[in-house]
Formats: structure tokens, sequence, C-alpha cells
């Protein structure tokens, strides 16, 4: 049962972590201070972006396909989760069947089975369905692209449709989460209202929300996995976007996790005892070019080469005191899919200068461009101090003048649903999205020309026909030595395509007292919380 909790003041921001305190002295409470402005969405389609899926989407919501999330040491892959097994037909490569698990049951008692999986497929992918849920939809669709349809077997096996043979469909399935049938109907059939009673499948079951402040989450004690079953007792969940404030309520006692500390704050934080937790992962933090808006600077492949020879990364990099890593593509470039690109991005004034003055840009013409970007959300480091320093590294290394237009999260978000013609792209030649870099099926998310938004979430409309038949081959592809070989071809189109401003890879930081103990950071956006202990 869901407890409501009355709204409070937004400059009473800390207020639901000061009442959980007394909790936290309780052995297993987890305080966590998110990136976030407001509480993800609660019913089962979480927004706020990655962020919202690592807190409020898979510790209550799950998938037929599962991150794993149990090692620190290599990247996350994916594990069977509500499907017990899955296989490419072998006679028809677009059609995947997947084999429920048995014995397992929502939060609410409703049982999991085909007719829950294909309702809960419907409310993302059949716009007639009575459980439709457009908000919902919006967020899925663009991060499954590929899916065309579905269909019960059984009572217990569904196949899945792709529009294409998809070698990667298994890592596309994962972000789809479902939820009970039975709590739709309770909440009056209103995908909002289902927020303040959700019903998942997780590890954990949200008993607790404050609008705007906090939301609780209790361990499920019925959990289908018994061997994951959450060692912790609660969870409560704080936005808190001002990386400052994060710091002091941790220092202060009124957390026991911080999301993103800024990166002057590291070194204080380790001297007073606390924990600073760092590790690779796949992720990649640039400007995404309106590369397919003709009236656009950067429609002009020079004019993005160019940017990428203006940057100065090392220096950005020493600038965040080490917590980031210089992109130059989207892999790393030590990633052996990284390829051998003809252009080898690296602060080279003299080659940015001159390819710009080949695209018409001069001391007398200078370069001119609008950037959206937001000051806080899920992966997106420290974004006005970075963004201002990229501002004036341009500025004095080739001459180009750059303007932000800054925003709430959430709206940043809404150009990877828009066209960059369209006014949800902010008038914007680029736009600082933090996104996701561990495996093909992201390079055809954010690349792919079949990808392009609305549908998917190529944003900037990048199009590029070798890209394209290099994805071809990996979707093809039935041998890992065809997907490596046709992964470099496209990787290296990335590089000289130059569709993204490549920046730095995070490595994922978080601060967390010492009373924190068995936290894995898995390579991945996702972390596990069933592991983790308070004492």
């Amino acid at each position: 049962m869901i407890h409501h909790v009355t709204r409070f003041g937004a400059a009473l921001l800390l207020a639901a972590g000061i009442s959980g305190a007394a909790r936290a002295q309780e052995a297993g409470t987890l305080r966590i201070a998110m990136t976030a402005s407001d509480i993800p969405t609660t019913n089962g389609q979480p927004n706020n972006g990655y962020e919202g899926m690592r807190f409020l989407g898979y510790p209550v919501f799950e998938s037929l396909v599962l991150w794993d999330l149990s090692r620190a040491d290599v990247l996350a892959g994916v594990r069977p989760g509500l499907a017990e097994s899955w296989e490419q037909d072998a006679t028809d490569p677009k059609i995947w069947r997947f084999r429920l698990r048995a014995g397992v049951t929502f939060h609410d008692g409703t049982p999991w089975n085909a007719d829950a999986a294909i309702w809960g497929l419907d409310r993302f992918y059949r716009n007639d369905a009575p459980n439709y849920d457009p908000q919902g939809s919006a967020l899925t669709r663009p991060r499954t692209a590929g899916v065309a349809g579905y269909r019960k077997i059984d009572d217990m096996t569904i196949e899945m449709t792709s529009d294409r043979p998809l070698s990667y469909f298994p890592y596309i399935v994962p972000y789809i989460l479902f939820s009970s049938p039975r709590a739709w109907e309770s909440a009056g059939r209103d995908w909002a209202r289902v927020g303040n009673a959700p019903a998942g499948t997780g590890p954990f079951r949200v008993t607790r929300f404050s609008p705007r402040q906090s939301v609780e989450l209790s361990r499920n004690d019925n959990y289908w996995d018994t061997g994951r079953r959450a060692k912790l007792n609660r969870v409560i969940l704080l936005p808190v976007p001002d990386a400052n404030t994060r710091v002091a309520a941790l220092r202060s006692g009124q957390v026991d996790w911080i999301e993103a500390p800024p990166p002057d704050a590291m070194g204080p934080l380790r001297s007073a005892n606390f924990q600073v937790v760092t590790n690779s992962y796949p992720h990649v933090w640039p400007w995404t070019f309106a590369a397919g808006r003709p009236d656009s600077p950067v429609a002009d492949v020079r004019v993005r080469q160019a940017l990428n020879y203006c940057l100065d990364r090392e220096g950005l990099v020493g600038m965040l005191q080490g917590i980031a890593e210089p992109s130059v593509g989207f892999y790393l470039a030590s990633n052996p899919l990284f390829g051998n690109p003809q252009n080898r991005y690296r602060l080279d004034v003299q080659r940015g200068r001159a390819l710009l003055a080949e695209a018409g840009y001069t001391a007398q013409r200078p370069l001119r461009l609008k950037v959206a970007i937001s000051n806080s959300g899920s992966g997106q480091m420290q974004p006005l101090p970075m963004n201002e320093a990229i501002q004036q590294n341009l500025r004095e290394n080739c001459g180009v003048q750059v303007n932000f237009e800054v925003v709430e999260w959430n709206v940043l978000l809404g150009t990877l649903r828009a066209e960059p013609t369209q006014p949800g792209w902010l008038g914007a030649d680029a736009t600082n999205v933090s996104l996701t870099s561990s495996d093909p099926f992201q390079m055809a998310r954010w690349f792919l020309g079949a990808n392009a938004s609305p549908r998917g979430s190529n944003s900037g409309h990048w199009r590029d026909a070798e890209f394209d038949a290099a994805m071809t081959e990996i979707e093809t592809a039935r041998t890992p030595e065809a997907i490596v070989a046709a992964t470099r071809r496209a990787h290296e189109r990335l590089v000289d395509g130059a569709p993204w401003l490549y920046i730095v890879h995070d490595t994922n930081p978080r601060a967390m007292s010492r009373r924190v103990h068995g936290f894995v950071s898995a390579q991945s956006w996702f972390q596990d919380l069933t592991t983790v202990e308070v004492r």
C-alpha cells in the first residue's frame, strides 16, 4: 500500500531526507541524492533519462531481458529476466521467440504470463489499445526502434518481430518495462494515476511518494529471483539537481549516497573519509550536431570536423580533475572497435582554422553557433562549467562564437524525439545530451538513417550511406567476427563524418558514506541496488 505525503515547498528540497534520517539510523535504509530536478515518473516508464531508469526503472519494473550488473571489470552484458530464454528463428531472422519465466507475480499479486506480456507491449506499441500510453510510448519507441510486432504463442511463450534482421535485438528488449494490468485498472485506467500505486515485478516496490520531494522503495520479500533479493529494507530517492547541495547533504548526514559529485569535491570528500567510486562505462558526453538541417553551419562536414580539432579535451579532463577520459569517437580510442579512421581528433588549431576557412568562416566572418544545454541531469556530469570551458576554448582557439540555451533536463531530452527543424530542437545548431555507447544497437539508435527522429533517436538527422551499409552487415551477421569487422567500419565513418563534437567519456563518479557496503560499480548506466547494505 502506498502512502501519500503532503507536498512541501520547493525551498524544503531536503526535508524528505531529514525526515528519513531517523530511518537511516536503522540498518538497511539507503538515502540517495539524484541529479534529477524532480522525481522520475513512477508508473512503469520513468522519465529523466537513464537516471530515471536506474532508480525507478529496473529496481521496480523489469523486462524480458535484463542487464548483468554483477561485475565491475567487464562491460555489462544481458541476462535472462522475465523471459528465461530466447532464440532467433532459424528460417526468419526477424522473429525472436521468448519463453517466459514461470512463477513470477507483480507486486499486487497479478500473475506474469503471455497475456500480461502482450498487454504490456500494447501499452507502448498499439495506438488503438485501451491501455495505450502516449507519454510512455514516446519514451519507449525511440529506445526500441526496430520492434515491428509481437504475438502470443501459448500461455508462457511470445514472439517478437523486428522490421529487419537485427543481430542485436536482445540489447533492444531491456528498454521495454512491464507493469501490472491490475494496477492500471485500479487507477481508473489512467496511467498518470498508476504512479500513485504502481506494481512491477522487481526487487523493490514503491511504498511512499512525496511529489517533487522523495520516493521510498521497500524490499520485495517475494521477489522471484531468491538469490537476488535485496539486502536493504528501504531506498529513499531525493531529487537534488545542484551538485554542491548534494555534497552538503552527504557531509551533513542527510543522505548516504550522491550521484555525480563535482570534481573539486572529490579530494575533500576522500579526506573526510567518504567513499568516492569511479569506473569506465559506456558513456559519451557530446554535442549532437543538427547535421541534417540545411540552414545550419554544422550541415557542412568541414565545420563539424573543424570543431573537433579546435577542442582541447586534455585541458577539459584536467579541469575535471581526471574524472573523465577524452572522447575522439563514439568508442574510446583504446577500444578495438575504434577502427582506423582518416581523422584522429586532437587539439590542432591550425587544421581546425583551415577547415573553417574552407567552409567560409574567418576572423572577419566568425562561425556562430547556438547550443542547447541543461543545468543538470542523468549522465550530464557538470554541464554548466564544462560547457562554459568549451565555449571559451573554441573562442580562443578558433574564433568560434557559441551562445547557450539553458533548459531543464526533460526539455533537453525532448530534442532526442524532435526533428532538428522543429521547435522541439530549440532552434539550436547542437544539443548537449549525454548518451550511451555500449553496443552496436546504440550506434544504430543515434546514427542510422532509418532511425532519424521522431521514429528513432538520430536527432541530428545525420545520414551516411557507408555507415548505413556497415550497420546492415552488423544486423544480418551470424558470427562475432563478422560483427566486429563491420562495427570497425561503421565506427570509422562516425569519426570521419563527425555527426557529434566528441568531448569526453565520463567515469561514473558517485560518493558514499562509509556505512554503505556491497556496491559493485558496473560498467553500465544502470546499477544493482540489491547487493548494497547500509550498516
